[in-house]
């Protein structure tokens, strides 16, 4: 089949390797506008426009999809249109352009973690399997037709980073596989059960900050979701600490104030009071730094034992 495949970062590009190595033909790719990043306002081209511009896969950037892109991806006749993680909603008008509506690669067992951040909420709340599901798509959110399901184990040492990246190469399997099937007139559908339905929401800026008067638990499970990115921390000092490893620390203290420096030093690294316990910052990056364990920082800089992190 000819497809039109939507999606923009690292996600999506393993998705579309996938598809480009199967008997379907990526007739166009449609992503994100690009960025720019830096002191130096570099144009950041998204990974599924760099790997489109390497296959010499015709590519696409639209502000507005539902404004701009219509016309476009009807004059491409494709058959059907594939989306993972491409970041704009799609209006009816689209969803009806090819003869086979368009699949999506979600990063979830829907009904659950329909939304946004299925993968990083997955992490947060502790979950220790999740998965992929290839679905219809429909105008409203992640509501669509089951056609294809797979589990996989979340282990205690997955961030966001690594899960996405065992999600993404079970997507590209399973997205080929319903191409396959759509193509052949064999694929099943399954209605989803709305009551079962749990949703996620989009991480904003706010969300990143670490709270030490939440638990030891939860705390870790933040670092792991935000890690690579947006990055969990906290402030110190009129400075913003981004944190990207916690662990549990066998410090017991009940009388300090949550959020309290409880050691900082080169030997035993930088352990802070929360909830339930304390927990040590295994890696950082402070302002003007580059990321480095807790323990190599203080090798070099002070933190003083007592203060209190975001007061």
């Amino acid at each position: 089949m000819k497809v039109i495949f939507l999606g923009t970062p690292q996600f999506g590009a393993t998705c579309l390797k996938a598809i480009t190595q199967s008997k379907h033909s990526v007739v166009a790719v449609v992503c994100q506008p690009d960025k720019i990043s830096g002191r130096g306002k570099k144009i950041v081209f998204s990974p599924v426009k760099k790997l489109a511009n390497e296959l010499n896969i015709p590519c696409y950037q639209f502000d507005k999809i539902k404004k701009d892109g219509v016309e476009i991806l009807k004059n491409l006749n494709a058959d059907i249109m594939v989306t993972a993680a491409y970041g704009q909603l799609l209006s009816q008008e689209i969803i009806d352009i090819c003869p086979n509506k368009i699949i999506n690669v979600h990063g979830s067992l829907l009904p659950k973690y329909r939304g946004a951040s299925p993968i990083q909420y997955a992490i947060l709340n502790g979950e220790k399997q999740t998965g992929i599901t290839i679905m219809e798509t429909e105008l409203t959110m992640d509501t669509g037709d089951i056609l294809l399901t797979k589990t996989v184990d979340i282990n205690d040492d997955d961030t966001y980073g690594t899960l996405a990246e065992k999600l993404a190469k079970v997507g590209g399997e399973l997205v080929v596989e319903a191409l396959d099937k759509i193509e052949n007139k064999t694929i099943t559908r399954v209605q989803q059960n709305n009551d079962e339905a749990t949703y996620t929401k989009l991480i904003k800026k706010e969300d990143e900050m670490l709270d030490f008067n939440d638990t030891m638990k939860n705390l870790i499970n933040k670092v792991r979701a935000f890690n690579p990115s947006p990055i969990a921390n906290f402030s110190l000092q009129e400075n913003t600490f981004k944190v990207f490893s916690l662990k549990k620390s066998n410090i017991t203290n009940t009388t300090s104030k949550n959020g309290e420096i409880l050691v900082a030093n080169s030997k035993q690294g930088l352990i802070i009071k929360c909830a339930d316990g304390a927990v040590e910052v295994v890696e950082l990056q402070a302002p003007s730094s580059k990321k480095m364990t807790a323990k190599s920082y203080l090798n070099g800089k002070k933190i003083e034992v007592g203060a209190i992190v975001n007061a």
